[in-house]
């Protein structure tokens, strides 16, 4: 027999000594108007599949990020001391003077910069493959806002660095993609100290748009600071990562042979004159995020699992203990300070990508209708953008292709450490505001 489910609701109402009328109708009419006028959410909860893999990142790049905030510190000092000349003496070794021939006879500070970092460019290429396969960018009306606001993230820093520093005339504007990158595992690093009780919806947006923010500045890297450029070792490099692509689908023992392609794509890809990192995301971009049922991990999972500590706890932290070693003694950082590219690179950081990323969500939600979850206010978005402008690992590796190790270079590294701490703090004052509120929000929030 059919039944009348407002007569219903109206008893079950009546039967606990309320009126129907006091409840059934508001829900209704708000039910009706809900489904009339569907309201568009921003920062949606994570599915809870996306949740796990979420929270298996966070761990491994936050504890990166301190490790690269050890490595940073631990080259100030080193620089700083009576031991300074033995920095600059190490960072200048060269291992392998044999490698002339073939163009590898680099040193310490070059080799960690286009060799150790190509290992964080593949972690980074796995993991656009997966958000493309798998995560947030495979679902359109999902991936609009971090895309957007990682564009904006770019450009309004990029902006702020050409007005500030075209008063330096000559090469100054070469830098101008200095403070559009964003260093994710710095970022979470913060985020994991200060945002413990901080929405996972937040924490998949800043990972989401930190990659599509590397995805942006790797081609950066390839279209505007690319020099010398030979393309017959580029194009000789597509035949070893086609192998690789091949190859990586067998499921197999075949490891020896994949790493022997990847560091022949490497090497290759260097020999052209295209930043050797770029290698890295090539190949990573090849691995399959799916089985061959399409219903089970496949090996980009395997990969990024065994790669990202390698990248997080070994390679982005001996890239900053050799790129962040700058003296600050004296007048250095007066010095600094009278290159309008420092200005320009703190702002960029810090003001560019507040007003980017915070302008461009904040005029999505106005002009599409969209609403904020209802467990998020602005405040915590602004306290994201303010982290987004730690831009330390990818700006200091601009830095160096912009303006390589001269004055300017060193300047660029006061500009970068600086504005990357800055932006840090005024985050942390924030989102630590915020985490009280969303702590003392929850059931047991107050134990």
């Amino acid at each position: 027999m059919a039944t009348d489910p407002q007569r219903d609701e109206a008893r079950a109402d009546s039967q606990d000594g309320s009126s129907p009328h006091e409840h059934s109708r508001p829900q209704d009419s708000r039910s009706e108007e809900t489904q009339r006028n569907p309201v568009r959410r921003l920062f949606a909860p994570t599915p809870d599949a996306e949740k796990r893999t979420l929270a298996d990142i966070l761990r491994t790049e936050a504890v990166g990020g301190v490790l690269v905030l050890v490595a940073a510190v631990l080259a100030l000092l080193w620089v700083n001391s009576p031991w300074g000349e033995t920095y600059k003496t190490a960072a200048e070794f060269v291992p392998w003077p044999g490698g002339e021939f073939l163009g590898l006879d680099l040193n310490l500070k070059h080799w960690t910069s286009d060799g150790l970092l190509a290992i964080f460019f593949f972690v980074v290429g796995l993991e656009l493959k997966r958000e493309f396969v798998v995560g947030e960018l495979r679902n359109p009306r999902r991936a609009v806002l971090p895309v957007v606001a990682a564009v904006a993230g770019m450009i309004v820093p990029a902006l702020f660095f050409f007005v500030i520093a075209s008063t330096a005339g000559g090469d100054a504007l070469r830098g101008w993609a200095i403070p559009t990158a964003t260093d994710i595992a710095f970022a979470l690093a913060v985020l994991a100290i200060v945002g413990k009780y901080l929405p996972s919806a937040l924490r998949a947006f800043l990972l989401t748009l930190a990659v599509v923010d590397d995805l942006l500045a790797i081609t950066v890297i390839a279209v505007f600071y690319t020099d010398d450029f030979h393309p017959l070792p580029l194009l000789g490099a597509v035949l070893p990562i086609v192998a690789f692509a091949l190859l990586v689908r067998l499921r197999g023992p075949w490891w020896p042979v994949l790493l022997v392609l990847g560091v022949l794509a490497w090497g290759l890809v260097h020999e052209s004159g295209v930043h050797a990192t770029i290698a890295g995301v090539l190949l990573g971009f090849t691995v399959p995020v799916l089985g061959r049922g399409g219903s089970e991990p496949g090996p980009a999972e395997h990969l990024e699992h065994r790669w990202r500590p390698i990248s997080a706890g070994v390679a982005v932290p001996l890239f900053a203990l050799f790129a962040a070693g700058v003296s600050l003694g004296g007048s250095g950082i007066a010095t600094a300070f009278a290159d309008p590219v420092v200005p320009a690179v703190m702002a960029g950081l810090v003001l560019g990508k507040l007003v980017g990323i915070f302008g461009a969500t904040f005029l999505m939600a106005k002009f599409t209708g969209a609403q904020l979850d209802a467990n998020l206010s602005w405040w915590d978005l602004i306290g994201l953008s303010l982290l987004a402008g730690i831009g330390f690992t990818v700006s200091l590796l601009i830095g160096e292709l912009a303006f390589g190790a001269g004055e300017r270079g060193e300047n660029v590294k006061v500009a970068v450490l600086l504005g990357s701490v800055l932006a840090a703090l005024l985050a942390s004052v924030v989102l630590g505001i915020r985490n009280r509120a969303h702590r003392r929000a929850q059931p047991n929030g107050a134990g």
